[in-house]
């Protein structure tokens, strides 16, 4: 009998190991999901929804404007009725661990339902944000505010935080929702569901549950949901099919600016002179009347010079944005000027119409040469400065591992020989991209807003229920219609690697933002599910087809399955509509330019500037900071800024900042060119050199609990796995934590038994 039950318990042993050997890695959480059982009882004339758990009831909806009700029936686990006035049926059934709602229309353009009320709030806003309903600043904040829920919520829940527990609405269907906040006399919302004429989809719901008022138990519920629809994928999966991806373990983001040919220290100045002989400086001035901005300031520049013994400090940023300028023209070969030419040169020249713009870029870096000698560097060092150098430095300083960004792919024709650099140097590199914006033929403002094919601007661009044009980004343009740029994409993706410059990874713009549409071109009517179903496969096309290691801005989380990174969740960038950030130059505010004389990093991105009081609260201050997307995805999408908001961008809340990255496991998004490495290199070695080991363990673990650990919220922890844990004190005095003292304004790392304190530094 001893016998048969050993071997009955072995069997069943077995039997369960191999059935956890099914089951994707980190597919589930890891620990215990913590559903809490409950009843429920409702209202139907107001649509009031009651749940009871442990004998406390509590409203888990408003009462709406009350309704004439049909056929209602009631059990104790369903409800269903009809509001006969409003087109609107109406069904709940208690599942096992949830009460479903759906809510059809029989003719309903669009419903409200449900109307929250709470004492405070745990939303997926960004990466997270605990709201308590009367705080002054998210009153202030949230004020009259009306949010598209796919694009302003990163995940499709919001949760409710009751007197003794939580309630979790997870909504079944993200399309066509808007939130509206009201904020007398406290932080209340309501959620509305519009139904379009041309969505045949007549319905949205959600699934409710109770839990513990505990953002982790919030979390791992919605992660189960995401799981068990398969919705799911870890880092470690996605870098089975791209091995790429592991370079984005314990790596920075870093946008190079060198948007020129050469630099101030690829010319000897004082040979310059000698070799403008009259016939290339004339030939330069016609030119420059014809193609640059500023022609008849470069005709005088060079006059000048050629009557002088020197080039003056003033003259030498005229004279590069000239050469700059010019050398991206296919009208700079001409054979009376360039007589200095070797044959094989010469037969390029000849069929310059057949060059791509790497080649043409080469050609006129010879003709350039040919005519300069050795007042210029050799063309393979030009630029060094501001691409191989700092590429030199990083490595020197320790950063083994990083992704670098282009602001579009014209740097990698410029210069190709550096894109392989960093390849081989085991980066990632890719250029940003976009296909949201379109121009009108002939007066493309950016390159991503030009495409092949003329006809998509009056063809395939977007069309709302009022019949008019959606204008594109800014309020130029128009929004292409994605479902009908797959072509275009493959063309402009195609066209840039058959230059054979090495990116091994594609930024694309706002495909993971949830700012998409509904058109209503009666030519190509599409529903905002279709919309983004095509942004999905567009990335995925580059993904898949290209070998691409792929992020976009924004990152909400149904691109979760799609992306390997996103920029955006972290911060997502101050509103679009406040003029003191975007226009008014006279405000400490003003973010900046976007334009740099000199071709390194602009103002928007590299001015250091202080921001508001209202939103250092909002986006910044612990107090409210809830690591949710990292709680569900930390394995998943690795999450950092937006690009206007990097590292370093926000005067005053650098180590806050560095403190942030360490806790919640974000990478540090830097904006470089030569003079911003030359000044921030010491600063960026010491963070990245603690925060990179850090995160290169911590990425591939589920993110598995977190606490405040101080009563206003400024000591919290992370915990990655069973045994990786992150301490931060954000404020001003050090803390006692289990007899260890946590210093102010630093982290505590805990591996196991090894324990590291790190304080951040940056020079202000």
């Amino acid at each position: 009998m001893k016998k048969w039950l050993i071997w009955s318990m072995t069997l069943v042993l077995l039997m369960q190991v191999l059935a956890g050997c099914n089951q994707t890695e980190a597919s589930q959480p890891s620990q215990k999901v913590r559903y809490k059982n409950f009843s429920f009882d409702v209202k139907p004339e107001t649509f009031e929804v009651f749940v009871t758990k442990d004998g406390v009831k509590e409203r888990a909806s408003e009462p709406l404007q009350k309704r004439k009700v049909t056929d209602f029936k009631k059990t104790a686990r369903s409800a269903s009725w009809k509001y006969p006035d409003d087109n609107v049926e109406i069904s709940l059934k208690k599942k096992k661990h949830a009460l479903k709602v759906d809510i059809r229309s029989t003719g309903a353009k669009a419903f409200t339902w449900p109307k929250v009320k709470a004492k405070s709030y745990t939303l997926p806003l960004w990466e997270g944000k605990y709201i308590p309903s009367r705080d002054r600043y998210w009153k202030k904040f949230l004020k009259d505010q009306s949010y598209s829920f796919i694009e302003s919520f990163s995940m499709r829940f919001f949760a409710l935080n009751k007197k003794k527990y939580s309630i979790l609405y997870v909504a079944d269907n993200m399309f066509n929702d808007t939130v509206d906040f009201d904020v007398n006399p406290q932080i209340s919302f309501s959620f509305t569901h519009e139904f379009p004429r041309i969505n045949p989809k007549k319905s949205y719901g959600f699934n409710i549950y109770v839990t513990d008022k505990d953002p982790v138990s919030v979390a791992k519920i919605y992660k189960k949901h995401v799981s068990d629809r398969g919705e799911f994928k870890t880092l470690q999966e996605k870098a089975k099919q791209n091995k790429n991806i592991e370079k984005l373990y314990g790596a920075p983001h870093i946008y190079l600016w060198n948007n020129k040919f050469f630099s101030e220290e690829d010319i000897r100045w004082s040979r310059l002179r000698k070799q403008l002989d009259d016939k290339f400086v004339q030939w330069i001035n016609q030119l420059s009347r014809r193609y640059v901005d500023d022609g008849a300031e470069t005709e005088k520049l060079f006059k000048d010079i050629q009557k002088q013994a020197y080039v003056a400090k003033y003259q030498r940023q005229g004279v590069l944005r000239a050469f700059n300028e010019l050398l991206r023209l296919k009208e700079l070969y001409n054979p009376n000027v360039f007589t200095k030419l070797d044959e094989e040169t010469k037969k390029t020249a000849k069929n310059i119409d057949r060059l791509n713009e790497v080649q043409l870029y080469s050609l006129n870096k010879k003709l350039l040469k040919s005519v300069l000698q050795d007042s210029v560097a050799p063309t393979d060092h030009w630029d060094d400065a501001d691409s191989v150098n700092i590429l030199k430095g990083m490595r020197n300083s320790g950063i083994r591992r990083s992704w670098i960004g282009f602001p579009d792919w014209t740097q990698g024709y410029m210069n190709p020989k550096f894109v392989k650099q960093v390849n081989k140097a085991g980066y990632l590199i890719g250029p940003y991209d976009s296909y949201h914006s379109i121009h009108k033929p002939k007066d493309e403002e950016w390159n991503t807003a030009s495409f092949k094919d003329k006809t998509l601007y009056d063809q395939a661009t977007i069309t709302n229920k009022n019949g008019k044009k959606v204008k594109g980004f800014l309020g130029k343009g128009r929004k292409l219609n994605p479902t009908l740029s797959l072509p275009s994409v493959r063309y402009r993706v195609n066209e840039i690697l058959k230059t054979g410059v090495a990116f091994n990874s594609w930024f694309i713009d706002c495909d993971a933002t949830g700012e998409i549409y509904d058109d209503y071109s009666p030519q190509h009517i599409t529903t905002q599910k279709q919309d983004l179903k095509a942004r999905m496969k567009r990335m995925a096309y580059i993904r898949d087809e290209k070998n691409m290691v792929i992020g976009s801005e924004g990152g909400n989380d149904f691109a979760s399955q799609t992306i390997a990174f996103a920029h955006g969740i972290e911060f997502p960038g101050l509103p679009w509509g406040d003029t003191d950030v975007r226009l008014n130059k006279n405000s400490p505010y003003y973010a900046g330019g976007y334009w740099s004389p000199d071709g390194g990093v602009p103002p928007v991105h590299g001015k250091p500037v202080p921001i508001k009081k209202l939103y250092q609260h909002i986006y910044l201050s612990p107090a409210y900071s809830l690591p949710l997307f990292k709680l569900v995805y930390n394995d998943s999408v690795i999450t950092t800024y937006h690009w206007s908001w990097g590292s370093l961008k926000i005067k005053g809340e650098k180590e806050r900042r560095m403190l942030y990255e360490m806790l919640y496991n974000v990478p540090p998004m830097y904006h470089l060119d030569q003079k911003k490495w030359k000044e921030r290199r010491q600063v960026i070695q010491r963070h990245v050199n603690a925060w990179s080991p850090l995160h290169k363990k911590a990425v591939t673990k589920e993110m598995t609990d977190f606490k405040y650990l101080s009563k206003d919220r400024s000591v919290q922890m992370t915990r990655f796995g069973s045994d990786l844990k992150v301490i931060a004190n954000f404020s001003k005095r050090d803390f006692k934590y289990q007899g260890q003292t946590i210093k102010a304004k630093s982290t505590v790392v805990i591996d196991g038994k090894q324990k590291r304190t790190y304080t951040p530094q940056a020079d202000e």
